[in-house]
């Protein structure tokens, strides 16, 4: 018998539509984002081969920048990264290539 204060919902399931498996990161890596910008920290909190999620804090951030990590970021990499979303404030970004020297 169930009880009549517990409704049961069929939930639907979330498609995984990553390519990629993400790692937690949580770690500071600098973001470059132009000629003449002091770089900052961006708080990493999670990664895959094909990208990162960011969380900025109030920081606004171009469609382009290039993340550098200290030490091993997993499977992060230095490199130019696009944005592909941005919820609050949190940004999803795409590895774009490892050129750096263009910030």
């Amino acid at each position: 018998m169930s009880s009549p204060d517990i409704e049961q919902t069929d939930l639907p399931v979330l498609e995984e539509r990553r390519k990629n498996p993400r790692q937690r990161l949580g770690r500071l890596a600098t973001i470059k984002l132009g000629v003449g910008i002091a770089p900052r920290f961006v708080l990493v909190t999670n990664s895959s081969i094909e990208g990162v999620r960011l969380q900025l804090n109030g920081l606004e951030t171009f469609d382009e920048f290039v993340l550098l990590f200290h030490g091993n970021g997993g499977p992060a990499r230095d490199g130019t990264y696009r944005v592909v979303w941005r919820q609050g404030s949190d940004v999803g970004a795409k590895f774009v290539s490892t050129v750096t020297q263009n910030t």
